[in-house]
């Protein structure tokens, strides 16, 4: 009894030893499991299998990988300057051609063509315009480095040969002579002439620089879908799930919109598929002898000389563009995507400060007469200008409203010799005349039907 006595009593002093122990002790702290924060939102990631000689669009491209000891992965993976792209683009900005054999080494048909030209060169005839071109070439460089897929092309880079400020010796007649390729410019409409489009090809513009008040009350083929293009943006606009970001761009386009419809409503401006006109860069339109919108000018290529006008201003670091008119006529094939001259083989050349004001549609006659003239104040040409002809319907002829003829009493005979005098049957005369299941009226005149151009796949301008 003893022995049992005495475990009982060892087992109760153990347990209460046990309890003192826990008391003294802290309480163990229970900390939640910690949210992590969220993810900053991944920048898109370009998908695709990229061939970087597509991406940087003809720019040769070396690439070396150069690898260094560092410290241990988690140190490394936080240090900005462990994982480094250097990129850095070399760029040779050309030299200008100067002499007229350097000219003829490009164009040879040029000092044949245009036999006064040698006269015409000064001693220091690069205009500045070269260099302020390539200065902008160079500038867009810097400002799209960061996006490689904005970058010009190796094409578009090497796009002018060379800009000479000219004066003939004898008449004084100043000139400026750009030596570049040729890319196409689809742009313009105008109501007045002809109420139907030429095609929608992208990064089509309804208007152009070349513009004048509106005749008619016939409405711009393109109206109504800037009309609807501003409806909707509106529309978006008002929304109150529009977010604050949107509505700002939204507010932008709205502004844009709207000052292009009010322009269709009260301009017209040249065709590109019927008018032949070219395109000046937005660096050339500056300054006192500068080329200006309206200004007269030639477009030689090969052993032939087209008639111009400057009609439109373009981007200001791209150079060489004219009009689909003279496109197809130098090339058939050429597309608003199909440019008619690659090399810079073409020849432009501006009579600045010849426009004549106030702008209205393009008299060709006019355009040849005068073109013809500025071109004896140069020396001449051995090859006739080419004449343009006038490629649009004429507008829709008036009918004028028979007048009813009284019909003959039963008791009034007809004249001697004579028969009753028949209505004549008029139909109206349209400037887009739609066939009748019938065809044409024997013997009357067809009137050729214009139809828009089909807008072909798009190919981006390299």
């Amino acid at each position: 009894m003893l022995v049992l006595f005495g475990a009982i009593f060892a087992a109760i002093v153990y347990r209460w030893i046990s309890l003192e122990r826990l008391q003294h002790v802290a309480p163990v702290e229970v900390t939640a499991t910690p949210i992590p924060e969220p993810t900053p939102t991944r920048p898109p990631v370009i998908t695709g299998k990229l061939d970087t000689a597509k991406l940087f669009n003809g720019i040769t491209l070396h690439s070396t990988i150069e690898t260094l000891p560092g410290a241990d992965a988690s140190t490394e993976r936080v240090e900005p300057d462990s994982y480094v792209l250097d990129l850095k683009l070399q760029a040779r900005v050309p030299s200008p051609n100067k002499t007229i054999d350097e000219l003829a080494k490009v164009s040879p048909q040029l000092p044949v063509v245009l036999p006064g030209l040698a006269d015409m060169l000064v001693p220091d005839p690069v205009s500045p315009l070269y260099a302020q071109l390539y200065d902008t070439k160079i500038k867009v460089l810097r400002e799209n480095l960061v996006r490689l897929d904005r970058l010009p092309s190796r094409h578009n880079f090497f796009d002018c040969q060379t800009v000479l400020q000219l004066e003939h010796p004898q008449s004084h007649r100043k000139a400026l002579l750009v030596q570049a390729d040729m890319d196409v410019d689809a742009d313009g409409s105008d109501a007045d002439r002809m109420p139907i489009g030429t095609g929608s090809p992208a990064n089509f513009k309804p208007a152009t620089s070349y513009r004048w008040p509106k005749t008619t009350s016939e409405p711009n083929p393109y109206l109504a879908s800037m009309q609807s293009n501003l409806k909707h943006a509106e529309d978006e606009y008002a929304l109150k799930t529009t977010a604050p970001e949107r509505k700002r761009e939204l507010r932008d386009a709205i502004a844009e919109l709207r000052a292009e419809v009010g322009t269709l409503k009260k301009f017209s401006f040249l065709i590109g598929a019927t008018d032949p006109f070219i395109v000046i860069p937005g660096a050339f339109a500056r300054g006192k002898d500068a080329p200006k919108v309206g200004d007269y000018a030639l477009v030689i290529f090969a052993d032939a000389v087209y008639p111009a006008i400057v009609g439109d201003v373009g981007p200001n670091d791209k150079a060489g563009e004219a009009s689909l008119r003279i496109a197809k006529q130098i090339n058939t094939l050429s597309t608003p995507y199909n440019r008619p001259v690659s090399d810079l083989k073409v020849t432009y050349l501006i009579f600045s400060g010849t426009a004549d004001k106030p702008f209205g549609p393009p008299d060709l006659d006019k355009l040849q007469a005068r073109c013809e003239a500025l071109v004896k104040e140069i020396g001449g040409a051995s090859v006739p200008l080419h004449h343009w002809e006038n490629i649009i319907p004429p507008p829709p002829t008036p009918t004028p409203t028979p007048s009813p003829s009284p019909s003959p009493s039963p008791s009034q005979s007809p004249s001697p010799g004579g028969s009753p005098a028949a209505s004549p049957s008029l139909s109206p005369t349209f400037a887009f005349p739609v066939p009748s299941p019938a065809g044409p009226t024997a013997g009357g005149p067809v009137r050729p039907t214009l139809t828009p151009a089909t807008s072909p796949r798009v190919r981006p301008r390299h």
